[in-house]
């Protein structure tokens, strides 16, 4: 079965909503993963025909979340880790297919002055527990914000950026440790040694223009689905958020025993 999916941390749907977002939505995906909704659902009268909805709000309203739109209807879906300290800002969206679970992710930023690293750190630890205890049972494509760049060539100015929030030694190695656990990056599986390949650009200093970005937003799938990836998108000319969209071209084999 080949799929086509898409994720984008929109930076507030229904702003976004005013920027093209559904120009970008209609293209035809199987599944649109979106991070930092900012909003819950019955905020807003949209509608994403053909598709299943899958929303986990944060409790604050106007603040993170993440949403799930496919064609087809998951066997189950989850919100959150099961992890009540990790749970209250509808970061995580997990889907139960046949072949595979998806999860959709919006990390915690670490925050002006690394603020909020420590909790990163716990963060990062126990979604690297939550996806090895999916991959136990069946491959697993995860989507969505990381917020961290994983290496010097994820962004435009690493120098200047190593005790920035994002870039800090610390929040390297937890992806580093995510990616060893069993983990593909699907874009550097295919294009190891691209350049000038970004997903967020700040809003100062005409970053975008300048492409002075950092690559922050991924497709990760379990190594047993490495080699079925065909495509790893970066849709840099897709604008109505600080974030462009990625996408993921891949086959996902039927189950052994299914």
């Amino acid at each position: 079965m080949s799929m086509l999916l898409a994720s984008w941390n929109v930076n507030g749907l229904r702003a976004c909503m005013n920027k093209g977002f559904m120009d970008f939505f209609n293209q035809g995906f199987d599944i649109v993963c979106l991070q930092e909704i900012k909003m819950q659902r019955n905020q807003a009268e949209f509608k994403f025909n053909g598709y299943h909805e899958y929303w986990n709000s944060a409790d604050q309203k106007g603040y993170s979340g993440t949403a799930v739109f496919s064609r087809q209807p998951a066997l189950s879906a989850s919100y959150g880790m099961g992890r009540p300290e990790h749970d209250t800002e509808g970061r995580v969206i997990t889907l139960q297919y046949d072949a595979f679970y998806l999860v959709n992710v919006y990390t915690p930023n670490s925050k002006e002055q690394l603020l909020r690293l420590d909790y990163r750190m716990e963060w990062d630890d126990a979604f690297r527990a939550y996806l090895c205890g999916l991959d136990a049972k069946k491959p697993v494509v995860v989507c969505g914000d990381l917020n961290c760049a994983h290496n010097e060539i994820d962004l435009a100015y690493p120098k200047t950026n190593e005790n920035s929030a994002g870039f800090t030694q610390k929040e390297r190695e937890k992806l580093s440790k995510l990616l060893l656990a069993g983990f593909t990056d699907t874009f550097r599986y295919l294009y190891p040694d691209k350049r000038d390949a970004y997903t967020w650009w700040s809003y100062q200093r005409n970053s975008r223009l300048t492409n002075a970005g950092w690559r922050i937003d991924y497709f990760l799938v379990s190594d047993a689905l490495k080699d079925n990836i065909n495509k790893a998108d970066i849709y840099d000319k897709v604008y109505g958020s600080d974030h462009c969209p990625i996408g993921l071209g891949i086959d996902i084999p039927p189950l052994a025993n299914g």
